[in-house]
């Protein structure tokens, strides 16, 4: 089944900055065609500009061990066990890199890890209704072994504490509720699906 409609089926006629920084905010007055077949009446919709981003899994294969992330996140500071989350390298895009090239520059930073292949799992928008972010998870083969203790850049205010836990270890935490972030969620539970078949090309 493919859409209906695509991009040529908006009409925007004013976009205006509301807030822009770190996240910017824009209001667009647009509209969009109808399933019936005429247009929308013009509407006001505000839209945060995130900007895409690439979460990366690292997966030993060998050991059949997966190298997690432990890190503040200002966003979960009503989390009933606090606002540290357990979550995988990720990090947005720098000028003209590729998906590849942050996954790797990520991975390097948060984690002193150094892949020796990666496999694209998907790519998804966060939270479409008000945000453009569209995050692709990677899956990245890694020797554990080598991951670093604490990762992260102090000039982005990053600390971060890296742990290697078993692949079953990572499914039970997913099943307790410990991973409550969606790139985290979305990523353990492909991999969950396609397990066996990763790394086979």
């Amino acid at each position: 089944m493919k859409p209906k409609f695509n991009r040529e089926d908006v009409r925007i006629a004013r976009k205006t900055a509301l807030y822009e920084g770190f996240l910017s905010v824009y209001r667009y007055t647009l509209q969009h065609r109808l399933f019936n077949g005429e247009w929308s009446a013009m509407m006001d919709r505000e839209l945060m500009d995130r900007g895409d981003a690439v979460m990366v899994i690292p997966y030993d294969p060998e050991r059949d061990e997966l190298v997690v992330l432990e890190q503040f996140r200002v966003g979960a500071m009503n989390n009933e066990q606090g606002p540290w989350l357990f979550e995988f390298v990720a990090g947005m895009f720098d000028a003209d890199e590729s998906a590849e090239q942050v996954a790797e520059r990520e991975l390097m930073e948060e984690a002193g890890l150094q892949a020796t292949q990666l496999q694209k799992a998907m790519s998804y928008y966060s939270s479409p209704g008000g945000t453009n972010e569209r995050l692709s998870i990677y899956i990245a083969k890694v020797d554990a072994a080598g991951a670093a203790e604490f990762g992260g850049l102090a000039e982005e205010h990053e600390d971060i504490r890296v742990s290697r836990i078993s692949f079953t270890e990572a499914v039970r935490m997913l099943e307790k509720g410990y991973f409550n972030n969606a790139a985290s969620v979305i990523g353990l539970q492909w991999m969950q699906l396609n397990q066996q078949q990763l790394f086979k090309s």
